[in-house]
């Protein structure tokens, strides 16, 4: 297994094992690592749950978490927030423990790698047309692209697709700029102020991760407010004087 060097842009490109156009790089397998330890951590905090006033720590953190995403996601959608928790929780706890295990010593976070962040911004692009035409049809979705007039239609196709760049790169460029960072200090100073650095980074990790569950659940929300307003109009017209 190759290491990745300072001069390299993405794991993307650090191929660990590869066989006709099967290809396993780094930004895959870590993937795999991460995606392992939130399925095996959700099974050994879950597997013992309990409604007593006495609960495991590990439960008691994990409703903590909950409770947070619960409380950001009914301030923007003001009903139906666990409806949303499953995809917005996912998208938080993934991009968060990807970004805090770089803290151990030869990982590197999924996140650097624009392949990954660009699949998250797919799953929320898809996600924004399937939670609005669950709430209110196929009909009231699609008449939204042609408000106010049909004239808008590419402008809203080309919005829906530069919020998914937005989210892609941000993230990219935020995980990726820092570690790369890190990398330079840890070459060219003593040994504190990189280790400074890396604690800040820790919580820029995090940080990140909470932005870009919040601006996916905002784009979600926009296009739930839409189709609301559309049924809201829709009924008042239909409605006698």
């Amino acid at each position: 297994m190759e290491v990745v060097s300072l001069n390299q842009i993405s794991p993307d490109q650090v191929i660990i094992w590869s066989w006709s156009f099967i290809i396993l790089n780094v930004t895959i397998l870590y993937t795999w690592l991460v995606m392992a330890i939130l399925v095996v951590g959700s099974w050994l905090v879950t597997r013992h749950l309990s409604s007593e006033m006495h609960v495991s720590r590990w439960q008691h953190f994990l409703e903590v978490i909950i409770s947070i995403i619960r409380g950001e996601i009914s301030e923007m959608t003001k009903k139906g927030a666990d409806h949303y928790i499953p995809l917005v929780g996912t998208l938080f706890l993934f991009i968060c423990v990807s970004n805090v295990l770089v803290i151990v010593p030869g990982f590197v976070a999924p996140t650097s790698s624009m392949t990954t962040t660009a699949a998250l911004a797919t799953c929320v692009f898809i996600a924004v047309p399937y939670y609005g035409i669950s709430r209110n049809g196929v009909f009231h979705y699609v008449k939204e692209y042609f408000q106010p007039t049909f004239i808008f239609f590419p402008f809203h196709v080309m919005g829906e697709l530069s919020r998914t760049l937005a989210l892609t790169v941000r993230l990219f460029g935020n995980i990726m700029s820092h570690e790369k960072v890190i990398g330079i200090l840890l070459a060219v100073t003593p040994f504190l102020f990189p280790v400074v650095m890396q604690i800040l980074g820790l919580l820029i990790g995090v940080i990140q991760a909470y932005i870009f569950a919040i601006l996916s659940m905002v784009y979600i929300a926009s296009a739930l407010s839409a189709e609301d307003e559309g049924h809201t109009e829709v009924k008042k017209e239909g409605s006698p004087a």
